[in-house]
């Protein structure tokens, strides 16, 4: 529908007319349907006399409009969109429909609960999806008062931006609430969730008062919320934030909701923040899993004034938003929680993501042009979170971290409810410091690709530098060299381990800068540059740096410090420099003693993927075999009871080959090893991908395991299976069944392409070209995203599929999404063939 796709011009047009005051908003939950919902929406706003524009509308069926009292014919509406004419200085229109309840995770998700038939319900509104619930002005700069009242069963949790009200009885087991005028925000940041939520609740008493909390998860879940966890992250948080901001949380109450088949981890709605319901851990997990949850706890919180309290004017600036994010929930981490070394996993995952994505076909500067909400959707990747973190991180390095927190009060401060553009920001990060940053803006926000340093030097003949200078390159599509603030460390090895022994930080510049502080020191076994990660650049190491790394890097005390090696090693693997044989063995060396747990999860997924993507056919098997026994060893020697034991555990079902040993660990023969709900889908899912297990197998696990969370892991374990029976059923309820759920989707589509099923796989190249050119369309951004991204035929790595990417690239006519994500997969095909040929 050509009308939901509102563009940056429409977007500016209408606010050069239009200027909103308030909604109203009732909703009816109540209705003898479980597909569609009232809506009636009161709009009070000025305009232009005279002018005309139009509200947003996704599927709506109207039963009346009307403008200024007066009667519209409902048959106006077109396209997602209702016009309305001849306005007046001021204006009041209403609109009476009902709307869709979704499936897909956009606009108002309905979920019924396996378990025990409940029904859970919630908003998810970034990017436009407040128009699937609401007649909206959808644009963020269009900000206005929300009034909300819903209608509901009375035994149910109503939540929303302002604090509950006490329900008034409507009859026949219904009840409405009435819930106060919101602060002025962005109609993407409304939210409503109810049913019959299990909540707990508490309060932060901080300096600026008391912050109502509540938590809450479904009530199948509720054995598993382990509230005094969040809670404890959650005030440690607003602890921080307000002392760092000198400002009280903006919102009143805060809400947190863990909601089911939530398509991205959370989303930062004011005062009523929704997350993904996977975060209540039903089964063990390594401390890594607790570390992320409390980052995403932080972020999304970070956002209450980055974001909520200050927006930007137009998805142009969305990388400030989720950028400031990102590195304010790290920063917050280690100078407020126990999660002391968060930066550390940043490096280990998170920069990895942002480095990948930097390097496809579909990079974009950190500031992309987002001409249209297609763009704005397409956009949610790695650049737009941790390239744009990383180099806040960087700016932080650059102007110091006192004047950027003295920037951002001054910035909250002066822009507080209203909507601003980067300049605003740069403004008072200016003042603040004293430096320029116009054209620190231009090198870093405004430019794509990432800088790769090395060190080049040279010594006496007693090991001591006689010069030393670090270069700067860049690749020749995106020739930007930046300025770079890095720490050079010098480590060496000090008895059994290997310890910096010195450090400098320098400001680089250009192609070529000397070092002179260096020169005069001995030579390090390792030169570590970029050292405690402060910018953002790839690192090459030096020849005995690399020997160094190779020998001994479970040596390296600092766990930073690894992180930037381990980060080195696979950059190097995956741009054919370093062998996938040598990277696994680098990884089963290094990864047993490693203690950063996130770290742990990225290697064992790269050595995997060294293992699958980017070894030559000839040398697989072999490979294979010494990563699977690698793996075998690391479990069967690890400590009972520890992550380290449950993350080998999780490793080696993924790259089992053998069933036997599968069956041992299911079987309960690993000390100290408890298989538990999600162990148990781990390793049946192996099973399930070698073929050692059956349909009606696969269906006794299910009946096992009656929740969504079991049904969403059965259907991948039926789609893994090496049978084409599996793989057409697969297809058709990703591709073709509109009604499959979208988490059930992902986890289809994320079992379907499986190295060495080649054979059986083949038929979908050509499928999979062609379902590209209308799924977007057809069924929208975050559903093709799905197909799109899990369904590119990488288990058919071949040059041959290569030829028919690139055909298909030259002729299609496919929507700019479809076109970015297949030349990703492209990209990830043809660095995989590169790797295999050099390898």
């Amino acid at each position: 529908m050509p009308g939901t796709n509102l563009t940056r011009e429409e977007a500016q047009q209408r606010a050069s007319v239009v200027d909103t005051q308030t909604y109203d908003v009732a909703l009816d939950l109540t209705l003898d349907s479980t597909e569609r919902f009232g809506s009636v929406t009161t709009i009070r706003f000025t305009a232009t006399e005279g002018a005309s524009t139009f509200v947003d509308l996704v599927d709506g069926e109207i039963s009346s409009i009307t403008l200024n009292g007066e009667p519209v014919d409902p048959a106006v509406y077109a396209d997602s969109r209702i016009p309305i004419e001849n306005l007046a200085a001021q204006n009041e229109l209403v609109v009476e429909a009902t709307c869709r309840y979704s499936n897909s995770g956009e606009g108002l998700h309905r979920f019924v609960d396996p378990a025990d038939d409940r029904v859970y319900l919630y908003t998810q509104f970034e990017v436009p999806d407040a128009r699937r619930v609401f007649a909206t002005f959808e644009q963020p700069d269009l900000k206005a008062e929300f009034t909300f009242h819903i209608t509901a069963p009375d035994h149910w949790q109503v939540v929303s931006n302002s604090p509950t009200p006490d329900p008034e009885p409507a009859g026949d087991g219904a009840a409405v609430w009435h819930f106060a005028p919101t602060k002025r925000m962005s109609t993407y940041i409304t939210a409503l969730v109810a049913g019959e939520y299990h909540v707990v609740r508490d309060v932060y008493q901080g300096a600026h008062g008391e912050i109502p909390l509540g938590v809450f998860c479904r009530q199948s879940l509720a054995e598993f919320l382990d509230a005094d966890d969040i809670l404890e992250i959650t005030k440690q948080g607003f602890g921080f934030f307000e002392d760092a901001f000198q400002m009280g949380y903006p919102f009143g109450k805060y809400d947190q909701l863990f909601v089911p088949e939530y398509n991205m981890g959370a989303m930062e709605n004011a005062g009523c923040v929704t997350f993904r319901d996977e975060m209540i851990f039903r089964s063990r997990q390594t401390v890594a899993a607790y570390e992320q949850r409390a980052n995403t706890i932080l972020h999304e919180m970070a956002h209450m004034w980055f974001g909520d309290l200050v927006t930007m004017k137009w998805w142009d600036d969305l990388w400030l938003n989720e950028s400031f994010a990102e590195f304010a929930s790290h920063h917050a981490q280690v100078n407020a929680t126990r999660f002391t070394e968060a930066w550390t996993g940043f490096t280990n995952q998170r920069k990895n993501w942002a480095y990948r994505q930097d390097q496809l076909p579909s990079t974009h500067p950190i500031a992309a042009d987002n001409y249209d909400l297609h763009a704005v959707e397409a956009n949610f990747d790695g650049i737009t979170y941790a390239k744009g973190a990383s180099a806040l991180k960087q700016l932080v390095a650059w102007v110091g971290e006192d004047d950027f927190f003295a920037g951002l009060r001054a910035y909250f401060g002066k822009h507080a409810y209203g909507n601003t553009e980067l300049r605003d920001l740069l403004v008072e990060l200016e003042a603040a410091s004293g430096r320029e940053l116009s054209s620190w803006a231009q090198e870093w926000l405004q430019t794509s690709g990432v800088n790769t340093l090395r060190a080049s030097f040279t010594t006496d003949d007693d090991g001591t530098f006689t010069s030393f200078t670090v270069e700067q390159s860049a690749h020749p599509d995106f020739p930007t060299l930046r300025r770079h603030r890095i720490g050079i460390g010098l480590y060496d090895k000090v008895g059994d381990s290997i310890t910096r022994t010195d450090r400098v930080e320098v400001d680089i510049e250009g192609a070529s800068t000397e070092i002179s502080e260096l020169v005069g020191r001995a030579q390090p076994d390792l030169v570590l540059l970029n050292d405690a990660d402060l910018t953002y650049a790839k690192i090459r190491l030096d020849e005995r740096s690399f020997s160094t790394l190779l020998s001994g890097i479970a040596t390296i005390e600092d766990s930073l410090a690894r992180a930037l090696c381990w980060g080195a090693a696979w950059d190097m693997t995956r741009d054919a420099e370093l062998a996938s044989a040598d990277f696994v063995r680098l990884v089963l060396s290094g990864v047993g003693t490693e203690t950063d747990l996130t770290a742990v999860g990225s290697l064992l997924r790269q050595g995997t993927s060294a293992v699958r993507a980017f070894t030559p056919e000839a040398e697989h098997a072999e490979l294979a075999r010494t990563w699977e026994d690698g793996l075998w060893e690391l479990l069967t020697g690890a400590a009972p009871g520890t992550d380290h034991q449950l993350a080998f555990a999780r490793a080696l079902a993924v790259a089992a080959s053998d069933p036997e040993r599968v069956r041992r660990v299911l079987d309960g023969e690993i000390d100290g090893l408890t298989v538990d709900t999600d162990l148990r889908w781990t390793l049946v899912t192996a099973l399930a991908r070698l073929g050692a297990l059956s349909e009606p197998e696969i269906g006794v696990e299910i009946d096992r395991d009656p929740t969504n969370a079991g049904k969403e892991r059965g259907a991948a374990a039926l789609a893994i299976r090496p049978s084409a029976e599996a793989k057409a059923d697969a297809w058709r309820k990703v591709v073709i069944v509109k009604e499959t759920p979208n988490e059930t989707r992902r986890q289809i589509a994320g079992a379907f392409q499986v190295f060495g099923q080649a054979d059986i796989l083949e038929p979908y190249v050509d499928q999979y070209l062609e379902m590209a050119e209308t799924i977007i369309d057809e069924q929208g951004v975050w559903i093709g995203q799905i197909a799109l991204v899990d369904l590119f035929p990488l288990a058919n790595p071949s040059e041959e599929t290569l030829r028919k990417v690139d055909a298909w690239l030259e002729q299609t006519s496919a929507p700019a999404a479809a076109v970015r994500y297949v030349r990703e997969g492209r990209d990830d095909l043809a660095r995989a063939l590169r790797a295999r040929t050099r390898n």
